[in-house]
């Protein structure tokens, strides 16, 4: 009995041993993380404190440079209607439209946002918009909040596309143009395809109207800006 009672004794003691061991393992573990994760912040205090600002910031690199696609820089004219000259904060999205105007061009939709500083008609604008052979003209800077996606205005760039016809559906030049143009903003602006949405995803209206009507169509275009941005990889 006393032998049994003295192998279980060691037992237990052996068992706490073990116990006090793993929890200082854990300890040791938790602490080296919390180490790590403090140089990590120190790091991006030091290296990039825009990051942590919420101010804008973008990544100026070879990779980036060597990724941008043509584009035509037409700036608007600052003004109420279309470029109001409000700044953006952290960019956290690229939000992708359509012009709802079958045939028209990328030049005739800026020259459209433009004449409303002179019209008043309505308040509206984008970033970039893409013409139907793959042109692609910036009308406001990403650090000006354009009027095109709504309470989404001031985290997110807005590409305006140009379509053939009233189904909305991008030809294939305009296709190609996009998803060269949104794989770039990613690299400029640290973000993935998931952050690409579409106004739809911010107020529920139907555009862009192929995008919305065909949800498989969206699907594989986010997997063919992630093809696209790991080629640029």
């Amino acid at each position: 009995m006393k032998r049994t009672k003295k192998i279980k004794n060691r037992k237990k003691s052996f068992t706490t041993i073990q116990q006090k061991k793993q929890a200082q393992r854990r300890m040791r573990l938790g602490l080296l993380l919390l180490v790590i994760v403090m140089v990590l912040a120190a790091g991006i205090r030091i290296l990039h404190p825009e990051w942590l600002s919420g101010k804008y910031s973008e990544i100026d690199n070879a990779q980036v440079d060597a990724s941008k696609p043509d584009i035509t820089v037409k700036l608007l004219t600052p003004n109420p209607y279309s470029r109001p000259g409000i700044k953006t904060g952290k960019i956290k999205g690229i939000v992708v439209h359509y012009t709802a105007n079958p045939g028209a061009t990328a030049m005739g939709n800026r020259n459209y946002f433009e004449g409303l500083k002179d019209s008043h008609v309505t308040k509206t604008s984008s970033n970039f918009i893409v013409g139907l052979d793959g042109e692609i003209v910036q009308c406001v800077p990403t650090w000006e909040v354009a009027y095109a996606s709504n309470n989404r205005n001031k985290d997110t760039v807005s590409i305006e596309c140009c379509h053939p016809d009233k189904t909305g559906e991008f030809n294939k030049a305009t296709y190609r143009s996009v998803i060269h143009l949104c794989a770039w903003l990613c690299l400029k602006f640290a973000l993935s395809p998931d952050d690409i949405i579409r106004h739809y995803d911010v107020t529920g209206k139907n555009c862009p109207k192929y995008f919305v009507e065909h949800e498989n169509a969206w699907k594989q275009f986010r997997k063919d800006v992630k093809k696209a941005l790991e080629k640029s990889k």
